[in-house]
């Protein structure tokens, strides 16, 4: 069971109560406190009445939220929400293969019908070995677009196989590669 804190500031007790500078706030006292401890301390000092900030409460959305609603549109739609990936180019606001795509291709049939390891193949394209890993990962390839752990169908052009992307994955797996 979660744990209920009371807010340093105001005094409201919630179990979404967060830390700054190891002292519990409130979401609003939170999104108020200045980021100078030495000010914070002053900040917290001055003490407030939870129940002045129940309008604030009862009307606020966590920070992020808009602009989170509006990627998971986007990302439902099948647009991309941030920069094009290696292989891939923005005209006209569409996602399209660039003149390098194919390099994309070489690099998945690459990894999985041969033997170099993780380190040779990332040297070879000049990436690093956590560059070629999302690059092996990125679902943006198989004309998907990944965010907030799901998946929606792309509205670009893939440019390698779910086949072949899923046996990349499954060889990604048995070699046991970390999370990036």
């Amino acid at each position: 069971m979660p744990e209920i804190t009371k807010c340093i500031k105001c005094g409201y007790e919630s179990e979404s109560n967060k830390l700054k500078f190891r002292v519990p706030l409130c979401d609003i006292c939170e999104r108020f406190s200045p980021n100078d401890e030495n000010s914070f301390k002053e900040y917290v000092n001055e003490k407030l009445d939870s129940k002045v900030l129940e309008t604030f409460r009862k009307y606020s959305k966590p920070k992020g939220l808009p602009q989170k609603q509006g990627m998971s549109d986007k990302a439902e739609k099948g647009e991309l929400m941030s920069r094009p990936p290696f292989g891939y180019n923005i005209e006209k606001g569409k996602l399209v293969p660039a003149e390098n795509f194919r390099e994309i291709e070489e690099i998945f049939e690459e990894f999985l019908t041969t033997t170099i390891s993780l380190n040779q193949l990332a040297k070879k394209h000049s990436f690093s070995v956590n560059g070629l890993k999302k690059i092996l990962k990125n679902f943006t390839y198989i004309g998907k677009i990944k965010f907030n752990s799901q998946v929606h169908q792309g509205s670009h052009t893939p440019i390698v196989s779910s086949t072949l992307f899923n046996h990349v994955q499954n060889k990604l797996e048995r070699l046991g590669t970390k999370k990036i």
